[in-house]
């Protein structure tokens, strides 16, 4: 197969690919290649980078005119809350034993003095989790967090402090 292009049709087809998305890149990439005729999936994974089964997919869309949706919701790690339901249940149970309020009461936060490290072996020895079930430290200090709990100590309210009059220097 003898297709030769030229550098800057191949960068225009390069770029345009590379700012579409979905459905409208897979279509425009089988337009591309469906115009080379033979060979045309191998000559564009050759000389412009683009995965064949990209370009049969939007070979496929073309064809049929139906439109596959991406399910990009359906990538990715899953939330802990769907491995442990009860996993927020058990550390409010935790943390509204130990917590006070911020004293000065400029906000809603809880404070705790509790360290994640013990909360974590409090959820093991009270509410029976193994250690290896347990999410990592991290991610347990960011479901605290995003429970209004703040892991530090509460500071106490200190009275405003009186200044002192300056005192004359002992002149001899």
């Amino acid at each position: 197969m003898a297709i030769e292009l030229m550098n800057e049709l191949k960068e225009t087809y390069i770029e345009t690919a590379k700012q579409l998305k979905g459905s409208e890149r897979r279509v425009f990439m089988a337009r591309i290649v469906k115009s080379f005729g033979p060979g045309g999936q191998r000559y564009a994974e050759r000389e412009f980078g683009w995965d064949r089964k990209t370009i049969r997919k939007g070979t496929q869309e073309l064809a049929s005119g139906i439109v596959w949706v991406d399910n990009f919701s359906a990538r990715g790690r899953k939330p802990v809350e769907s491995t442990l339901p009860n996993l927020g249940r058990d550390l409010r149970a935790i943390l509204d034993s130990q917590s006070q309020t911020d004293p000065t009461f400029r906000s809603q936060r809880l404070y705790t003095r509790l360290t994640v490290k013990a909360v974590r072996q409090q959820l093991i020895d009270q509410k029976g989790y193994a250690d290896e079930q347990l999410p990592n430290d991290e991610t347990l200090r960011s479901r605290i967090n995003a429970m209004n709990y703040r892991l530090r100590s509460v500071r106490k309210s200190q009275p405003e402090k009186k200044s002192q009059k300056p005192m004359r220097s002992l002149r001899s």
